[in-house]
């Protein structure tokens, strides 16, 4: 078993920065697969970026692509999201996942955390 924990979100302007940290309690992560969704209201959940468990590959939405940066401390059982250059589209709920196995990309992850929110105002 595996929670985990958001925190971070807040309401930050466009343009501004904003680091989205995911607390994993309980059985280690380091071997997990690790990733960020995102849900706004009214809209299905998506894929923003995931990361292996040795931290060696990254995969980002062409949506964030180049203004936000996923990385980890297994030591620390902690994941981050570095996010700059926000822009409106980006608020919505922010959630980290993670699981051992299956396709980066797919939503189909067995922990997930609570979510954040993330508000970026024009």
């Amino acid at each position: 078993q595996v929670q985990l924990v958001e925190s971070g979100g807040g309401l930050v302007q466009a343009g501004g920065s904003l680091r989205l940290s995911c607390a994993a309690s309980g059985r280690t992560f380091t071997t997990y697969t690790m990733a960020w969704f995102r849900q706004a209201p009214g809209k299905e959940r998506e894929f923003v970026t995931a990361i292996s468990w040795s931290g060696s590959n990254t995969w980002y939405a062409d949506s964030v692509k180049g203004r936000v940066t996923i990385s980890r401390d297994n030591l620390k059982n902690t994941m981050y999201l570095q996010m700059n250059s926000l822009r409106p589209e980006d608020t919505a709920l922010y959630y980290c996942a993670a699981k051992s196995e299956g396709a980066y990309y797919s939503p189909d992850y067995r922990y997930w955390g609570q979510g954040t929110q993330v508000t970026v105002s024009s």
